[in-house]
């Protein structure tokens, strides 16, 4: 029933609010969410709404993960960051469309819960996953082609614009309890340049551990 909810996913969430990258909705409709929810929650996986994980996190709504990858403009070879590791689904979902995979999350209990959650996705070797501050990136693995962060913040971390490759893209939600755009950032020789894509509601990014 899972395969059926995915493909049911991909075209009335994905298809229908423009995504029309083809590798990001196949690996959307590989990744079984229902691994990445709480058990109680799983009947509401492929719901388009972002869900409680615990730690007062959440797994965010497909649409948006899918959006955030595409964004991305992945090619398949290169290693990306994710930051705000979460349930691990997003992680799940880039080591469809990306080389290397590094994650951070910063919240101990919900790191270990989402390599159980990779482990039994079928993920576990394809993901790096680190417990730290997220908003300082992964330097000693750096540089990265693409980096998304899955919790808003008031401005760019400058270190993660930092670990950017050139023409990386760093892909953050910005703003604060009275808005938020999911903004990209692509690193050029003339410093950011910015694009500004769609309104989008996230937890707060925080730093530290």
């Amino acid at each position: 029933m899972s395969a059926d909810e995915r493909a049911e996913m991909v075209g009335s969430q994905l298809l229908r609010r423009g995504i029309d990258d083809e590798r990001v909705l196949a690996a959307m409709g590989r990744v079984p969410r229902e691994l990445f929810v709480p058990r109680e929650l799983r009947e509401a996986a492929y719901a388009d709404a972002a869900l409680p994980i615990g730690g007062e996190q959440t797994i965010s709504q497909p649409y948006m993960v899918a959006l955030i990858c595409e964004q991305l403009a992945l090619q398949g070879d290169e290693r990306v960051l994710d930051v705000g590791t979460g349930s691990g689904y997003q992680a799940a979902v880039l080591a469809e469309l990306a080389a290397e995979v590094h994650t951070i999350e910063r919240i101990p209990e919900l790191a270990e819960q989402a390599r159980a959650n990779l482990a039994a996705a079928g993920y576990a070797d394809r993901v790096n996953l680190h417990i730290g501050d997220g908003t300082l990136g992964v330097p000693e693995c750096a540089p990265f082609g693409a980096i998304a962060v899955a919790a808003a913040a008031r401005e760019a971390p400058p270190a993660l614009y930092e670990q950017l490759e050139p023409r990386g893209r760093l892909v953050v939600p910005v703003g604060g309890a009275d808005g938020q755009w999911l903004d990209v950032f692509v690193r050029t020789s003339e410093g950011p340049a910015v694009l500004r894509t769609v309104p989008c509601r996230f937890v707060p990014l925080v730093a530290g551990r």
